[in-house]
């Protein structure tokens, strides 16, 4: 018993020395553990921009500016919208536009009528569209589209030659009528100078030849309700007649459209009357007045008993549109057709092309030019 006593003394020393390694290992371990945890969770900024991929960090391309919302992904795929309206910078200058008109148009010194279609996409704009005006030289168009409406009928033929008589002469607009009595021109001819001239005479043959009853029973094929055609109304009195020609902007702003979209009669008929409407003519004036270059217009223009107006197709390389001014009780014709011509100003601008006309005209909309 006393020989062993040392061996146990031996044994408990180790044993005791076994544990206090063991609960050092464990401090130390635990020690080790948790600093290694903490630096995985407090990475340096730039270690943690780095394990980021740069994919998930660069933002997603705009969309147009067409107000729609635009998602940027963050980090593994989850996305946050941001509502991000931008306005169309064609929607916002078309309104400037519109504005720009609707001004010039309160402030006119006399009743006006605009109508404006932008012949690519259909939009529109109008200023008391279905106001009744007195239709003055603008009843030509619709006359002429009877006589290839008369020509599909077999009724007329381009090349049938009409003899000039003495009660078809007729004062006013026109050269015609200082030709003699016996002179014969062929309907085509005749065509080109009641628009391009608004000759008169011509268009007082063309009606004899169509029976003033045909016209009249033609307009409601072409969509005309409100435009109608007199006898009285063809008389070059300034004063009121008792049964006048009236017309509304809508109207015949719808008669051009349809003419130059190939709708009236057939389309070689409605290529032919826009190739008629696009002769030049010896003054431009109103619409035509200020034309930009490379630009052409298909026009006929209006003027009796106080009324001066305009009706026209604009073929331009940044896109067609068909617009119609319809003007009465002025004061003066003059101040009529410039305020016409200024109508038409606006119009080039917003049409010429951005972004250098249209913030050239308004420099404080610079932000609305296509980028």
């Amino acid at each position: 018993m006393h020989r062993l006593a040392p061996n146990l003394k031996l044994r408990i020393d180790r044993i005791d020395l076994m544990l206090a390694s063991a609960l050092a290992a464990v401090v130390v371990s635990y020690s080790l553990g948790y600093r290694l945890d903490w630096s995985q969770i407090e990475t340096k900024p730039a270690e943690a921009e780095a394990a980021v991929p740069v994919a998930a960090i660069a933002p997603a391309p705009q969309a147009p500016a067409t107000g729609l919302i635009v998602a940027r992904k963050v980090g593994t795929g989850t996305s946050a919208a941001q509502t991000a309206w931008r306005p169309d910078a064609r929607e916002e200058a078309w309104e400037v536009m519109a504005q720009e008109l609707s001004r010039l148009a309160s402030h006119h010194q006399g009743r006006v009528a605009i109508y404006l279609t932008d012949l690519k996409d259909g939009k529109s704009w109008s200023f008391h569209p279905d106001d009744l005006f007195p239709s003055a030289s603008l009843i030509k168009v619709p006359i002429m589209v009877c006589v290839f409406y008369a020509i599909q009928d077999g009724r007329l033929a381009l090349s049938e030659k009409l003899t000039l008589r003495r009660h078809n002469r007729v004062g006013g607009s026109g050269s015609l009528k200082w030709s003699p009595d016996g002179t014969r021109r062929s309907v085509r001819d005749l065509l080109q100078l009641m628009i391009s001239e608004s000759d008169n005479t011509a268009t007082n043959l063309v009606i004899e030849a169509l029976g003033l009853g045909y016209i009249q029973q033609q307009f409601p094929k072409m969509g005309l309700l409100y435009t109608g055609i007199y006898k009285e109304g063809m008389s070059l009195n300034g004063s009121r007649v008792a049964h006048e020609n009236y017309t509304t902007a809508r109207e015949m702003n719808m008669l051009m459209e349809k003419i130059y979209r190939g709708q009236l009669v057939d389309k070689p008929s409605s290529m032919l009357m826009l190739d008629i409407l696009r002769h030049k003519k010896a003054v431009a004036s109103r619409l035509a007045k200020g034309l930009p270059a490379g630009w052409e217009i298909a026009h006929k223009t209006g003027l009796l008993r106080h009324a001066c107006h305009d009706s026209a197709v604009f073929l331009t390389p940044n896109g067609d549109y068909a617009m119609t001014v319809l003007t009465g009780q002025n004061g003066s014709y003059k101040i009529a057709k410039d305020f016409i011509s200024r109508l038409g100003r606006v119009t080039f601008r917003h049409y010429g092309g951005y972004p250098y006309y249209y913030a050239k005209a308004y420099p404080r909309r610079r932000q609305f030019a296509l980028r």
